[in-house]
């Protein structure tokens, strides 16, 4: 599916720039174009027509995978999508060029829609993606740091993208009711937690049906929410234990052993199951006083929470 969001205008990609073109095919091909689907969903469901529900699919692909670009460099991540990541094939500089060109280019795009709200939304969005990034760099080898301090990081760094998939088509079609859009924000917000909470629990092979590596955050020094809830009762000396295992089992046991190790996983899914109950009644309350109408965007959005979150099947 996201192959087809770089096809939107023949400037986008100029041929002269095959290099360009080449780190684009490579970066667009593995991705399953989740963001674009749920723009798509909603748009579908507000009669946005094709034309600009394209756009705005091709734009959050585009600031999406921009965001890996630098994210995979700054973090130095050898691997995306199981390939090797863009700044090791084609260099840094060229990453950080491609990213840039990225969102220049989702400006340009924005601009000609002509819809000044969409293109300050989008703005406004790519400003908090970078405020998050810094932010979660000043929180690495903080092994003190708490779930406030790393969801004001995910409400930046992911939700943002989230809040602008939910937000975006209804700019786009020109509805722009305070109160709808106070709660698409949540909607958004949730989302977007859920996405990286559930991510985390991969590191720690935990419904890791992809079999992605796990530990890497610990060992680049990074305490991600699940480990950070673990840590949360943890003394000073037994958090550096903590953060200097080497193994899943080494890290069960200085979190507290297995059992201790499960029943803080069954804490920690209750925590998230909260969120999710909450995002249902968000959803009853934008059919119940926003609008009757929305009521099949409702169902659509329904079970987003448990796919992102618990890995359910659709």
């Amino acid at each position: 599916m996201s192959r087809v969001f770089k096809i939107h205008n023949p400037q986008d990609f100029p041929k002269y720039l095959p290099r360009l073109n080449s780190l684009y095919d490579d970066l667009f091909s593995g991705g399953k174009g989740f963001r674009a689907q749920l723009v798509q969903k909603v748009g579908s469901q507000i009669q946005l027509t094709e034309k600009p529900m394209h756009l705005l699919a091709q734009t959050v692909e585009f600031i999406h995978n921009a965001s890996l670009l630098h994210d995979d460099l700054v973090d130095r991540s050898i691997l995306r999508r199981g390939k090797p990541a863009a700044w090791t094939q084609y260099s840094p500089e060229y990453a950080v060029l491609a990213g840039d060109y990225l969102l220049a280019r989702v400006m340009v795009n924005l601009s000609a829609h002509g819809n000044i709200r969409l293109v300050q939304y989008t703005a406004e969005v790519i400003s908090e993606l970078l405020e998050g990034e810094w932010l979660q760099d000043s929180v690495i080898r903080d092994f003190d740091v708490n779930l406030e301090k790393l969801d004001r990081i995910h409400n930046l760094k992911t939700a943002s993208l989230f809040k602008w998939c939910l937000r975006a088509p209804f700019y786009a079609a020109e509805k722009s009711d305070a109160k709808l859009h106070e709660i698409l924000e949540k909607l958004g917000f949730i989302l977007g937690s859920l996405f990286q909470r559930s991510d985390d629990l991969l590191d720690y092979d935990i419904r890791n049906f992809e079999k992605k590596a796990v530990l890497g955050d610990l060992r680049a020094g990074y305490l991600n929410s699940f480990a950070a809830f673990l840590a949360q009762d943890l003394n000073q000396a037994q958090k550096n234990q903590l953060v200097k295992s080497q193994t899943l089992d080494e890290f069960k046991k200085n979190v507290g052993g297995v059992d201790r190790f499960d029943q803080g996983l069954k804490a920690f899914d209750e925590l998230n199951q909260s969120q999710i109950e909450l995002y249902h009644h968000l959803l009853s309350v934008l059919t119940s006083t926003i609008d009757k109408s929305y009521s099949a965007l409702a169902h659509q959005l329904q079970p987003l929470p448990d796919l992102l979150y618990f890995r359910a099947q659709k």
